[in-house]
């Protein structure tokens, strides 16, 4: 049985006549975090919303665990087990901490392990169960990172899809989302990471692609990447 949990062949992406994504070839393993790299408006957004199933293709196959899912809607691929925490959070706000976990588990029928699940959400952040009543939209920027990243939980992932969880986080809340990161995939978690912060990602990526312009430009181990002088100098700082 392979171990690809995602493949992506000859993608191509466009916004009208704005070609976005340049054949694109990508593979996730399982058990694996990959990291996706580049400046703004290099393609990552992009691409993981392609994968997603967010914005369509108009060229290329993906593949998700054996399955051609290229022309699969959105909530076909969440049913499936690929879940997509996209950039900004977009947690429900007017509604409570407990009401949007909920809500990322609204295809289980079982609620026992509805309970178990979220009780592993609160055992990841002690403070979502502290802010369990309380609305949403009140909880500061790292809270509500937190509470996307449980809800994206509450499905149980086979992929997990991770737009840009650090941004706008202070130092502090950065290292804490980044030690779930890998606490996550120390408990058998594939993740596919976009992340701006190159040196935070590097450390816990076993692979990176780095994208320029919508085309993958360089492929690597994670430590290859991290001491490769062109990533250094245009990611990492001298």
């Amino acid at each position: 049985m392979s171990d690809i949990v995602l493949q992506l062949q000859d993608i191509e992406t466009c916004y009208g006549k704005i070609v976005a994504l340049r054949g694109i070839n990508l593979v996730v393993k399982k058990g694996q975090i990959v990291a996706l790299l580049g400046a703004n408006g290099a393609g990552k957004s992009t691409t993981l919303r392609t994968i997603s199933g967010l914005v369509k293709s108009s060229a290329g196959k993906i593949m998700f665990l054996g399955n051609d899912i290229t022309r699969s809607p959105a909530h076909e691929t969440v049913r499936n087990g690929l879940i997509h925490v996209p950039e900004g959070r977009r947690i429900f706000k007017g509604m409570t901490v407990q009401e949007n976990l909920d809500l990322g588990s609204f295809t289980l029928k079982d609620d026992g392990v509805r309970k178990k699940r979220m009780e592993r959400v609160f055992g990841l952040f002690p403070i979502l169960e502290k802010r369990r009543k309380q609305d949403a939209g009140l909880l500061s920027g790292g809270e509500q990172q937190m509470l996307a990243m449980g809800r994206a939980l509450m499905n149980e992932p086979k992929l997990l899809l991770l737009d840009e969880p650090s941004m706008g986080l202070a130092p502090f809340l950065v290292q804490e989302i980044m030690r779930v990161i890998r606490q996550l995939n120390a408990s058998g978690a594939t993740i596919l990471l976009v992340e701006q912060n190159a040196k935070a990602a590097l450390k816990l990526a076993h692979y990176g692609y780095v994208l320029e312009t919508g085309k993958i430009v360089m492929e690597n181990d994670g430590n290859s990447l991290q001491n490769d002088a062109r990533i250094v100098n245009a990611y990492l700082g001298n």
